[in-house]
Formats: structure tokens, sequence, C-alpha cells
């Protein structure tokens, strides 16, 4: 059962941790996509050269031999510094949608550079005008993640109290339904990002991939990515991943749970995402 839980010494100890909108040095997007899987489709291949992590996420096999769509969903990091060349290409793909999952700091000191013809939408996960509420039991699940991090190894413990954050805490709960909803919805190709495409994009991804039936093994694989696409080997580390998915279980009773108590999904919400989404 979920209970609203409000604490701002947990808000403030997410948050002052940076670890979710600290940008990291981003190299450049190289020439071709890094192979991910052979069983993966050539649909991952559409690059931008001023968005390093920009990708497709359609290729991936499901449990039940399906595919996930190529060419309607993308995930990324800023695209704040589109060029011209790029900006045409998400026209292009199709695209016809763009939602930001970035605060309002980050939009504002660089906001999105968008084409004419592509809808922008904000689905901001550090949201506080709604107030600041958690799923109980937040605060054993951060302090899991805290300690976790310390026993793995973890290089960056404010990820993992992040990643459990952006299971509780309700504001990055309505902009995870919100960004479902916008896909489910949109006639066109969709793109979601935040600032590194990383940790806020890699939950949104994570949850997406999994409500569409790609087993867990192969959505670590599309979250792990990330480190290949930026250039970076440490830039995500699947024991992040690992606390964000325990979190789910601790608060929500598994992931059935989060997707429709958490985030508040219907129904028919989950199944226009995999009517649209998987293809046989």
């Amino acid at each position: 059962m979920r209970t609203p839980r409000t604490s701002g010494v947990l808000l403030g100890t997410a948050l002052l941790a940076g670890a979710l909108t600290a940008p990291p040095a981003l190299a450049a997007a190289p020439a071709q996509a890094p192979a991910a899987s052979a069983a993966r489709s050539a649909a991952a291949a559409p690059r931008l050269a001023t968005a390093a992590n920009f990708r497709d996420l359609g290729g991936y096999a499901t449990a039940d031999g399906r595919h996930v769509r190529g060419g309607a969903v993308y995930r990324s990091n800023s695209l704040a510094n589109l060029s011209a060349a790029d900006q045409q290409t998400l026209l292009d793909l199709g695209i016809t949608l763009d939602v930001d999952l970035r605060n309002a700091k980050e939009r504002s000191d660089d906001p999105d550079r968008l084409p004419a013809g592509i809808a922008y939408k904000v689905a901001d996960v550090e949201d506080l005008s709604h107030g600041i509420s958690f799923a109980d039991p937040a605060l054993g699940g951060l302090l899991y993640g805290f300690l976790m991090g310390l026993l793995t190894g973890s290089s960056n413990l404010g990820q993992s109290i992040a990643y459990p954050f952006m299971v509780d805490f309700s504001g990055a709960s309505r902009a995870y339904r919100d960004l479902l909803t916008s896909i489910a919805a949109d006639p066109g190709a969709t793109v979601f990002h935040c600032t590194a495409g990383k940790d806020r994009t890699g939950w949104g991804a994570a949850v997406l991939l999994t409500i569409l039936g790609v087993p867990k093994a192969t959505v670590y694989q599309d979250y792990l990515a990330s480190n290949a696409y930026l250039g970076r080997p440490d830039a995500v580390e699947s024991s992040w991943l690992d606390e964000a998915f325990h979190e789910v279980d601790q608060a929500y009773g598994g992931f059935d749970g989060y997707v429709r108590k958490g985030l508040g999904l219907s129904d028919a919400t989950i199944a226009a995402l995999r009517a649209k989404l998987l293809t046989s």
C-alpha cells in the first residue's frame, strides 16, 4: 500500500548529492552506434553529432518473441546544442514530440533547440510544485541504496541514493507517468531526455522496456550502453539500476504495483503503449 511521506531531509539528501543533475563531460558522438547485441536491429543506427547519447529504443526482443518497434521512441542526452543538421535529422526520423525530464534551472540555462514541427513537453523528475512526498518506506530504501553503494564499491554514492529517490518521490512518479502517457498518445515518434541521458532517462527507458516485456538482462544492456555512447566507462553502473528495481519491490511489492499504483498508469495506457511499440 502506498502512503505519502513528507520529508525535507530525504529530498535534501537526494538533491544535495547532485546525482540527478550534475552533467558529466560528454565525449564526441561515435561515428557508429556502439554494438549492444547481435539481436539488436538496425533501428539503433541513427546518430546525432551534437547529442552523443541519442539512440533508438527499438529492436529489442521481448520475452514472448516480439520486438520493440524501431523508429518510434528515442532516448537522448541534452538537446540544447543541436546543430541545424541534427534538427533536420529529428524531423527526418518522424519525431513529433520532445519530452524533457530536466529541472527548471537546467531548462532555463540550456533550453532545447528544436525545429518547428516538434512539440515540447516538460516532465520534471525533480518537480516540487505539488509538494514533497515519498512512497513508504522511502527512508529505508534510501539507506539501503547508500549501504549497498558502500558494499559494492559504487563510484558515486549520490547515485546510490538518487535511484531509489526516482522510484519513491511523488514528483518523479508524476513525471514518468506523463512521459509514458505522452508516448502512448503521440501519433508520431517521441524523444525523451535529461542532461546526460543516463540516469533520469535511463530509468525512464528501463521502465518503458519492462512494461513492453523486454527481459531484464536486455534492459540492463540498454542502460549500460550509456557508457559507450558517452565515452565514459563509469557513466553508469549496474548497481544503481539494481537499487531502483529493489526499491520498486520494497515500496510497491513488484513492478506491476509500481506501474499501476506508483505511476498510476491505466490499463488503457499500458495497452496503447504495447499496441504502438510492439511488433511481431
